[in-house]
């Protein structure tokens, strides 16, 4: 009588989930939230149009003192937040419902995870981000021509569309990176916000060298430059090396979140 080999499937077989299989996965998830980029577009567009419309008579007057570049990016300040709930969401929600194990039994290597979701984020956070900074320029430039100080689309105008495009995409990438650490919804986007719309502006209530650095290393102050053709704070960094201290501050937390998701229980 002869042996029978009964094949012991390896456990090795789920690690065969390709990264182009996760980053599907991680998209066909971020697609069940549309809502919250849609939001993000018509308040990043809506809010900018408007800001022109009411102050484009005042910034043809001799007695303004801004410019109407601090005013033709001015609703994507409001997107940002809505580019960090989405972020956070991405990651949090996972946590919140259990599922973020499936995606771990599904994909063990969970660097691959952290690496599709932050991908995917990127990509539809680049692209949302640059469309509605064109939309809201488009609009509210409209009103800016109307007064004789219209604005071309280059230089750092040019600049400030797909640079709100890539802050925003950090930002995504900065809340996910937190939800990994906290794996809360509700605490991440608290704690994200604070940190970048808060405390960057309490910054500069600190006195003296140190609190000039800490103004102009806060995340969402380094980062916000190259969104903007003009800023309404003068002292931040310039639109690349501020946009380069941004890129590494995002990288360390994205390296600190791989570290405990490895460590870590789901």
């Amino acid at each position: 009588m002869s042996a029978v080999t009964v094949p012991i499937p390896s456990r090795e077989a789920p690690s065969r989930v390709g990264f182009g299989q996760a980053l599907r996965a991680e998209w066909i998830k971020l697609a069940s939230v549309r809502s919250t980029w849609w939001t993000l577009v018509a308040l990043g567009a809506g809010l900018t149009v408007l800001m022109c419309a009411a102050n484009a008579d005042w910034l043809a007057s001799e007695s303004a003192d801004e410019s109407p570049g601090s005013f033709i990016t001015w609703g994507m300040m409001i997107a940002q937040i809505a580019a960090v709930v989405l972020g956070a969401l991405v990651v949090t929600t996972e946590y919140g419902t259990g599922m973020i194990r499936t995606s771990f039994a599904a994909v063990p290597v969970r660097g691959r995870v952290i690496a599709a979701k932050a991908v995917v984020i990127a990509a539809l956070l680049f692209v949302v981000g640059t469309v509605t900074a064109l939309l809201g320029y488009v609009g509210g430039n409209y009103f800016l021509d109307r007064e004789g100080i219209g604005m071309a689309l280059e230089g750092d105008v040019l600049r400030s569309m797909y640079g709100s495009g890539l802050f925003m995409a950090g930002l995504g990438l900065l809340a996910a990176a937190a939800g990994f650490v906290l794996r809360h919804t509700a605490g991440t986007i608290t704690v994200v916000i604070a940190f970048v719309f808060v405390l960057g502006n309490m910054a500069m209530l600190v006195p003296g060298d140190v609190g000039d650095v800490l103004e102009k290393g806060m995340p969402g102050n380094a980062g916000a430059a190259i969104s903007t053709p003009v800023s309404f704070n003068p002292n931040l960094l310039d639109a690349w090396p501020g946009f380069g201290v941004f890129a590494v501050e995002i990288a360390v937390l994205m390296a600190i979140a791989w570290a405990l998701l490895r460590t870590r229980d789901a």
